[in-house]
């Protein structure tokens, strides 16, 4: 059924080809004419049931086909017109209706129906369809850059983003072939003109000089015959102009056009009661026929009184439901709702409000969505929505980055300035700054001067962008403490998905969601992406069985995950910068490990502490100078209670095992710590 289906059109087409040179029966003929009849009208209903464009998208390509048909129909009548005189009995029926005795009256009516496709349908669905097709490709990269933004925001996956993507493109192909189709059915309404005029005159100049019929005789003939030809034609015409009309002016909605034209008519009372009104009113005038008026005036008043008991009512008791639902000032659930700690906020002040406002060009809010879906990938942790709001008690320009209800960072973004990061800035007006993240020395100069700045070799930032990096920055810091337990059981349940044994078999049977939730803090709390969940569940599930000590599982993860924890600090060009222990050193400091109710921490006296502190900040000191970013490697055995110290005094220093170091990197030690001092 599905091949012969796939087949029929491609006939078809051919079989209407044919036509076009193969004289046809005037049985066949009139077969065919009541086809194209019926087809049309069938296409006009299918476009006012339904709901959007696209769910018709095959219509430009039916168009040209339908237009095809008719051409090729009017060629086959035309040719038994004037051969015959005879084009079957569809067209002299028609004939005979519309002109009724008199051949004046058929002409000014297949006049006026032609007016009425050309002129009104025709260019009106051709100028819709033009506009269409513009403002859809006009309103492309808009649609495009929303779907990206609910993309980066995560409220839609992949999937969901390339099926909208689809429909953009989709939407967009169909105007356009609209645009052109509408061509055609312009085209169609000219040829049916020529088309009339060349069988009026060629059969009256048959019938007279061939045919030797006298001029009233082959007049009345062949008028009949072209009038009822260019009606069967026009008819279908006609249907098709109109649904063409249909579907470039319809938008988009939940019910077909009929359900949507009743519901919308009848949406407001006062209308309907001031047209019923007017209709009464309207019997007033002298001379009028009063019973029409009558009728349609209080038919109009009668649905408005329809509309009263039904359409109030419902608002009404849909405005009871909603007032009734909507928590008072002092209900407990306002009140808590009051309470809730978001745990993460922007705070900016009444002069920043620009940057968030769309309307006015801001775009802050995009780059903070955005920012949601790059920090996922970079540390596996989806955080929350970021709650912006203005604060009228900030000082000018500045705004506050709060986590957990506490300010974590504050800044300042002047209006109409820019941020100039660099060193060669003395020339350029502006107040000094430091850039928030990383503390180079800045400035915040006007907008005026940004190519200016650049030429003096500083990097121009703009203001949403200073405030996007630092909340990416202050997020980065602290993705452990925005890890919460639901994001947790999220996240499991994401791995059960298509994982479901690991899950199983790690939680609850061996680690309670607590104690998922502590590891993978600890992960975090470290700058460890969580992203790989499989391989730590894994981990997780084979030292769980001998342990739960908190270290003890970190650890395994960190095993688990090897070189990908030591991977974000390879250079470019496969280079990784280390610092090491002195053999002895390290061994002092294995010896020195304890276990506390806080995990494992280095019971060590103060001086050796300051000769650790002391060696490592002048080899780290000294690799900044030089633009490296180096790690300092340890054994396992070491690692975690050497990381808990360091990263209360120098948390810019990561410490990973020997086990994590990456094995396509090339290492470049840049120095040895030992108990004494620190030597290249």
């Amino acid at each position: 059924m599905r091949g012969i289906s796939k087949a029929a059109v491609p006939i078809g087409v051919v079989a209407i080809v044919l036509m076009l040179v193969v004289p046809l029966p005037a049985a066949v003929l009139d077969l065919l004419l009541g086809l194209n009849i019926t087809a049309s009208l069938l296409v006009l209903l299918v476009a006012m049931q339904i709901r959007r464009p696209l769910d018709f998208a095959v219509f430009p390509s039916l168009i040209l086909i339908a237009t095809l048909f008719r051409l090729a129909l009017n060629v086959s009548s035309t040719r038994l017109v004037l051969t015959d005189g005879y084009a079957g009995k569809v067209i002299e029926a028609f004939g005979h209706f519309v002109i009724g005795g008199s051949l004046i009256v058929g002409l000014v009516i297949f006049v006026i129906l032609t007016i009425i496709q050309f002129v009104v349908i025709t260019n009106g669905a051709g100028r819709v369809a033009e506009v269409g097709a513009r403002f859809t490709l006009d309103a492309m990269p808009g649609k495009q850059m929303a779907i990206d933004a609910d993309l980066n925001a995560g409220l839609i996956n992949e999937k969901q983003a390339r099926r909208r993507r689809t429909e953009v493109t989709a939407e967009a192909d169909f105007y356009g072939s609209m645009d052109g189709a509408s061509k055609f059915v312009k085209g169609d309404a000219i040829a049916a003109i020529i088309i009339t005029l060349i069988n009026l005159i060629g059969g009256m100049a048959i019938g007279v000089m061939q045919l030797g019929m006298a001029p009233g005789d082959a007049v009345s003939t062949y008028s009949l015959l072209t009038v009822g030809d260019g009606l069967v034609s026009q008819i279908p015409a006609l249907l098709l102009s109109t649904a063409t009309g249909i579907i470039v002016t319809r938008s988009a909605s939940d019910g077909d056009m009929g359900s949507d034209l009743l519901a919308q008519l009848g949406r407001f009372k006062s209308p309907v009661r001031i047209a019923g009104g007017a209709s009464l009113a309207l019997c007033l005038i002298p001379g009028l026929p009063k019973l029409p008026f009558l009728l349609i005036g209080g038919l109009f008043l009668l649905a408005a009184s329809r509309m009263q008991e039904t359409a109030d009512d419902d608002e009404d008791a849909g405005l009871q439901a909603a007032a009734d639902e909507e928590p008072t000032p002092d209900s407990p659930e306002s009140i808590a709702e009051k309470m809730r700690v978001d745990p993460l906020e922007l705070e900016v002040a009444y002069d920043l409000v620009d940057l968030v406002d769309a309307a006015r060009g801001g775009d802050l809010l995009d780059r903070v969505k955005a920012l949601r879906r790059k920090v996922a990938m970079e540390t596996g942790l989806v955080i929350p929505l970021v709650r912006t709001r203005d604060n009228l008690d900030l000082p000018s320009s500045q705004y506050v980055i709060w986590l957990n209800g506490v300010p974590a960072a504050k800044g300042t973004s002047p209006a109409g300035t820019v941020l100039a990061i660099g060193d060669m800035l003395d020339g350029l007006p502006g107040r000094a700054t430091r850039e928030p993240v990383f503390g180079l020395p800045a400035k915040w100069v006007p907008v005026e001067l940004q190519r200016q700045a650049e030429m003096a070799g500083a990097t121009v930032v703009d203001r949403s962008s200073v405030i996007t990096t630092h909340l990416a920055e202050v997020v980065r810091q602290n993705a452990a403490d925005l890890l919460g337990r639901e994001d947790v059981r999220l996240l499991v349940e994401m791995v059960k998905r298509t994982h479901p044994v690991v899950v199983d078999e790690l939680t609850p049977a061996l680690l309670t969601l607590g104690e998922v939730q502590r590891v993978l803090h600890g992960l975090l709390a470290e700058s460890v992406s969580i992203r790989d969940l499989v391989r730590i569940f894994e981990a997780l599930s084979v030292r769980a069985k001998t342990s739960t000590d908190v270290d003890g599982l970190v650890e395994a993860a960190r095993t688990a995950l090897g070189a990908a924890i030591s991977h974000p600090y390879v250079t470019p060009d496969e280079r990784l910068h280390v610092l090491t222990l002195d053999p002895a050193f390290e061994q002092r400091l294995l010896e020195a490990v304890r276990q506390s109710e806080a995990g494992q921490v280095l019971a060590l006296d103060a001086g050796t502490v300051d000769a650790l502190v002391n060696g490592c900040t002048g080899l780290l000191t000294e690799a900044e100078r030089l633009g490296q970013a180096p790690v300092l490697v340890c054994s396992p055995q070491v690692r975690a209670a050497l990381s808990r110290l360091m990263r209360q005094i120098l948390p810019r220093l990561p410490v990973i095992s020997y086990t994590e170091v990456s094995r396509t990197a090339q290492i470049e030690s840049l120095g040895v710590v030992n108990g004494a001092f620190a030597v290249r």
